[in-house]
């Protein structure tokens, strides 16, 4: 790619889940697709994929390099870089810039750039994150069967992430941390299911050859855990959507903001014409696989709208008047 003049039916800003699986229908479809990835997954760290039928426990990388071959095989493109900006032309066609100054062209846009986990900031989370300080069961919950959990409550789903938790282990611990007052019926529930609840404000984690071991207080105490769950603030990667006027929107949990996400139908359309989402960028719950099929469906809507045109534009020509 070495000029502005190259155009595609459709660019795919993001190389994950969504933004390969929305390719490959694209692609499918004969569509001219490139995607550009900025090589940052979300899931990098983990050990492996799970609940994704067929693919449990493949390797986050592993995964991608899958996808982007079964990309090729179809003729459609992968490029390494980052998009700074897009913009929607007068014609309807949207201009994408690169941050090494390349810019491409296409009919239509997929944006599948996701979110970031913005961590609690407590020595040693960001360290272990996706290792043994983990947030998802259904991600992570099988590998922690049956050790000691400490759940960080920071936020107003921690105990909802103990009850998760605690269908995995029964030494399941509370640490109440900067968490919202426990109602009485949600401390009810922690006793009656064996859950120890932890006052008082952690300080760190506790690692000994390369494990995680422990939590300690601001008091001093440790309490021997092998693994945290934590909350995380889902905040969407939307800035190539701000350049196209769309921003993301704060999500609420019971009065308290747990992240951001762009809006979209069903299908993944945005309220800007042309442009669709797909992933976690619109989705903070979703789990790769999810992601994969939002993707995919969001490539077939786009490859319908195209087809639309298509036809809008043959019936022009052959009457010989403008689309």
């Amino acid at each position: 790619m070495t000029s502005r003049d190259q155009h595609y039916d459709v660019v795919i800003i993001g190389g994950g889940a969504a933004g390969l699986s929305g390719a490959v229908a694209l692609a499918r479809s004969r569509r001219s697709v490139l995607v550009v990835d900025a090589g940052q997954p979300r899931n990098a760290r983990a050990d492996g994929v799970h609940n994704y039928l067929g693919r449990e426990g493949t390797p986050p990388g592993e995964l991608l390099a899958l996808g982007r071959a079964e990309l090729a095989g179809y003729g459609g493109e992968v490029v390494s870089g980052v998009v700074t900006a897009a913009r929607r032309e007068d014609d309807g066609t949207f201009r994408v810039t690169l941050a090494d100054g390349r810019e491409v062209s296409a009919r239509r846009l997929l944006v599948a750039t996701g979110l970031v986990d913005e961590l609690p900031d407590l020595p040693g989370v960001a360290e272990r994150w996706g290792r043994d300080v983990l947030h998802c069961p259904y991600c992570h919950g099988w590998e922690v069967r049956d050790r000691a959990i400490g759940i960080l409550a920071t936020g107003p789903m921690s105990v909802h992430q103990a009850l998760l938790f605690r269908q995995l282990s029964d030494d399941v611990t509370f640490f109440r941390h900067t968490g919202p007052e426990l109602a009485d019926e949600e401390a009810d529930q922690l006793a009656a299911l064996g859950i120890r609840t932890v006052d008082g404000e952690v300080a760190g984690l506790e690692v000994t050859d390369d494990r995680l071991t422990g939590v300690r207080l601001v008091a001093g105490e440790v309490v021997l855990r092998a693994a945290v769950v934590v909350a995380p603030r889902f905040t969407a990667n939307a800035d190539v959507l701000a350049s196209l006027g769309l921003e993301a929107t704060e999500q609420e949990t019971r009065g308290h903001v747990v992240g951001s996400a762009v809006t979209a139908d069903p299908t993944g359309a945005t309220a800007v014409p042309g442009v669709w989402v797909a992933g976690n960028v619109s989705d903070m719950s979703a789990q790769v696989v999810v992601s994969a099929a939002a993707g995919m469906r969001a490539g077939a809507m786009i490859n319908a709208d195209l087809v639309m045109e298509d036809a809008r534009n043959a019936v022009a020509a052959q009457r010989g008047v403008a689309a």
